[in-house]
């Protein structure tokens, strides 16, 4: 009996090896449950935002407030397309009228805005990108260095000189006036150029050599190469235009035109103070695409954070 009860005791009672192996793991573990900690709390905003946008009106407010939901419900989400109203879509200009709730028509205005302003976006930062990384011209380092500098330049400063421009080219409450004053960005172009820069030179000697043009060796050689870097400029700017608020909010004045950010500024408010189920559905459906979009080209924002490293 006593035999037995040694062995059995012997059985689980730590060993050298395994306290060094668990001394080993500790570190690791520690900072799994840190960082664990440091998720959560960082998306218990996030979590609440859908949870109020499903608690009914009248238990938003209510204390101690319900983490989890008691009974779920969408009648915030039909409130406030409701209260949105009924839109008209002038489909590209051709006086076909679609009539559509608001809303809806406020989600097919932001997401025109801001593919249409991401493409050109990319597009544009790419070409002055490839320039300043492999077109050495005179003035072309102090010209670089100028456009870093506008980063210096709050864009609170710019709205007023870009509405007088926009007003005097006529196109104040129209979706050129949104898009046209950020077709190009500073940090896109610096992005780019960074990366560019790491593109061997011999590739494209070797197409010059070949008989190809400048316009050929960009689009066939230099923005394959630069998918990479192209695509954390266009989740950026994806970002950047999806949320957009206060230059939408100066430029448009229809209903119809309006983005999704302004519209819902319009309608989460009344005289009797706000109304938080109906800010929150709002703001959960804005939130979406941002969500799908950032699970869908989460790899490329990781790579984000090494581009621009490389001194040029």
């Amino acid at each position: 009996m006593t035999t037995k009860t040694t062995v059995a005791e012997s059985a689980f009672r730590p060993t050298a090896r395994n306290l060094s192996k668990f001394r080993r793991m500790l570190p690791r573990l520690l900072t799994l449950l840190l960082l664990s900690a440091v998720a959560i709390i960082s998306l218990f905003p996030l979590y609440w935002l859908f949870v109020t946008a499903l608690t009914p009106a009248s238990s938003t407010v209510r204390m101690p407030p319900q983490i989890i939901p008691r009974n779920p419900t969408l009648e915030n989400i039909v409130d406030m397309i409701r209260i949105s109203g009924t839109g008209e879509l002038n489909v590209l200009g051709t006086g076909w009228i679609i009539r559509m709730p608001r809303m809806l028509l406020w989600f097919i205005n932001t997401t025109f805005i801001t593919l249409f302003s991401t493409g050109f976006h990319v597009f544009f930062d790419a070409m002055a990108g490839y320039a300043f990384a492999k077109r050495k011209f005179p003035g072309s380092r102090v010209l670089f260095w100028m456009i870093l500098a506008a980063l210096m330049i709050p864009g609170q400063v710019t709205l007023v000189p870009l509405f007088l421009m926009i007003t005097k080219m006529d196109l104040v409450n129209s979706y050129s006036g949104v898009i046209l004053p950020g077709l190009a960005d500073v940090i896109g172009i610096f992005l780019l150029k960074q990366f560019m820069q790491t593109i061997p030179t011999e590739l494209e000697e070797a197409a010059r050599v070949d008989g190809a043009s400048e316009w050929t060796i960009f689009i066939k050689i230099i923005m394959p190469l630069s998918v990479p870097a192209l695509a954390v400029t266009a989740i950026f700017a994806f970002q950047r235009y999806w949320n957009s608020f206060l230059w939408p909010l100066i430029v448009l004045q229809d209903p119809d035109l309006f983005t999704l950010q302004v519209g819902l500024s319009y309608i989460h408010t009344s005289e009797f103070g706000t109304n938080y189920g109906l800010l929150m559905a709002g703001a959960a459906l804005a939130a979406v695409p941002m969500i799908i979009f950032f699970f869908a080209f989460q790899k490329y924002f990781m790579q984000g954070l090494r581009i621009g490293a490389i001194k040029g």
